[in-house]
């Protein structure tokens, strides 16, 4: 199983990004794919999850109408649109899955939001 994350980067406040998260070694449609993230001094927290096998998606109340977790079954890539972006949502950002009982997490990519 694979992981990886990109995207990230430096942007100003009311900006957007576009994270990847590139997957392989397991069949995508079956397993969820979340996304986490970690500011610094805190802990890691959740942002988003999708279903791939059923559609469903959560959001965390922080982001709820700025960001947008979508898939790509041809490419075994989820991504997360990240619009009207705020200090607050700094961090490391994780891609996250469980699969036959194991947790696969990527290296993360960098989010920093200038204000």
């Amino acid at each position: 199983v694979r992981i990886v994350e990109s995207g990230g980067g430096v942007v100003q406040a009311g900006g957007s990004l576009r994270l990847s998260c590139a997957t392989s070694g397991f069949t995508f449609g079956d397993y969820t794919i979340g996304w986490f993230r970690q500011a610094p001094g805190k802990e890691r927290e959740a942002v988003s999850c999708l279903s791939n096998r059923d559609g469903i998606r959560y959001y965390a109340d922080s982001v709820k109408g700025r960001f947008t977790t979508s898939s790509d079954n041809a490419k075994n890539t989820v991504y997360l649109q990240t619009n009207s972006l705020k200090s607050e949502d700094t961090g490391v950002y994780y891609c996250y899955s469980r699969i036959l009982r194991r947790e696969y997490w990527g290296q993360g990519t960098q989010v920093t939001v200038s204000s």
